[in-house]
């Protein structure tokens, strides 16, 4: 099924690479690496192509929108990514066909990948550009009614910290996404599962090991943007789970995305990685519960 969310995301991750790389690169090169990276079995190439030769195409005039939208933010001063998710997302709003994106799809998937990708105030960013240049442009489809303005589709989800012991110490498994963060291994808690079983499944497809749950940590929801779905809050529900101190294999990559490690840390390594927000406050927990026991 095309997922044109996924797609923006690898043009993303094509973007920051070739602004990383000082454009040496030729990005139709890097995508085609992404593609088959992250995304081998999606049936969307040519947006995502189209996608990233548009932004490319138009990047100093977008740019130049950037500098004038957000006149306190020297261009160079943008993070790389709030940087490129900003050019995506003017691109789509001020470039793109209307009937394929309408401006209100470009600002909210500009905003949820400022929520995924970037820090802690970079949806706040992203979201203050894009709507002063939408405002600027007159609000074009400000009374169209659009997915986003539906009821929020609710999804169950189920999470894990993974931990190990080895020769005396205490090790937590973790994966590792494109845009430098960390997290723990989770995904949609299938129909017909109970959250236990659900995760034990999921930890077996995504890191190929074996867990047993031992207790509820906590759990909390966040609302995400699907272009073709609308609104979607994830429930997610996290457990403790022990684990044999095994190879880790990131088991079903092409069905993950957005991954492309996963390691196991010392618990003394943890709390200097780089973790998203919403979950930190489950690692933390963990943490404490293990070095109690």
């Amino acid at each position: 099924m095309s997922n044109r969310h996924l797609a923006r995301t690898v043009v993303l991750q094509t973007l920051y690479e070739w602004d990383f790389g000082n454009s040496k690169e030729d990005p139709k090169e890097i995508l085609k690496r992404d593609i088959s990276e992250f995304a081998p079995g999606m049936d969307n190439r040519h947006f995502m192509h189209d996608l990233l030769e548009g932004v490319i195409s138009k990047q100093k005039d977008i740019d130049n929108i950037i500098v004038s939208a957000a006149p306190e933010w020297p261009l160079d001063k943008i993070n790389a990514i709030d940087r490129n998710i900003l050019r995506l997302g003017l691109f789509e709003l001020l470039f793109a066909d209307r009937e394929q994106v309408p401006p209100k799809v470009a600002i909210n998937e500009a905003i949820e990948l400022a929520k995924k990708f970037g820090g802690e105030t970079s949806s706040k960013f992203v979201n203050g550009v894009l709507g002063a240049v939408y405002k600027e442009m007159g609000e074009p489809g400000k009374d169209q009614k659009s997915a986003s303005q539906k009821p929020a589709t609710q999804e169950a989800h189920v999470g894990a910290v993974v931990y190990a012991k080895h020769k005396g110490e205490i090790y937590v498994a973790l994966v590792h996404d494109v845009f430098g963060h960390w997290t723990l291994t989770k995904g949609r808690l299938k129909d017909g599962l109970s959250e236990e079983v659900g995760i034990v499944n999921e930890a077996k497809e995504e890191l190929g090991i074996d867990i047993k749950v031992k207790e509820k940590l906590g759990e909390n929801s966040y609302e995400t943007f699907h272009p073709e779905r609308g609104k979607i809050k994830k429930h997610i529900v996290y457990f403790l789970a022990e684990a044999p101190f095994e190879e880790l294999t990131l088991e079903n990559k092409k069905e993950k995305g957005g991954l492309d490690d996963v390691k196991w840390f010392k618990l003394s390594e943890i709390l200097n990685l780089n973790f998203y927000d919403d979950i930190l406050p489950i690692v933390t927990k963990a943490i404490n519960l293990l070095v109690k026991n």
